[in-house]
């Protein structure tokens, strides 16, 4: 397992079948441990990057499912999990890890991870 660093922070590099996950739960302890995974998948901006990505690299990506929940982000009652957002729509840029050495994800250079 391989580590970056980035503005003075260890970010975990996985290799998961010949793609490189980077942990996004490592990436937002650089905003002081106030910002959690949940909350970067509320931000619409977040969801409309990864609705884009899936389109162009996931022929088996759920486009209908995932627009009724980009239609939700924003809300101040939405919230998604990096599992929930996998199961239903089947994502491939998001692989949520749990436990020690576990974090959401990203595959390829441009791909993201979390807990």
């Amino acid at each position: 397992m391989a580590k970056i660093t980035v503005q003075n922070t260890e970010i975990t590099v996985m290799q998961i079948a010949d793609q490189d996950y980077i942990c996004i739960t490592d990436m937002l302890k650089v905003k002081d441990g106030d910002f959690f995974v949940t909350d970067w998948l509320r931000n619409r901006n977040t969801l409309e990057y990864i609705g884009i990505w899936e389109q162009i690299h996931n022929p088996d990506f759920n486009y209908g499912e995932f627009a009724i929940i980009k239609g939700k982000s924003g809300l101040n009652s939405f919230k998604v999990s990096f599992k929930e957002l996998v199961e239903l729509t089947t994502v491939i840029s998001l692989q949520p890890k749990t436990g020690r050495y576990g974090g959401t994800k990203n595959l390829g250079s441009d791909r993201v991870i979390g807990k």
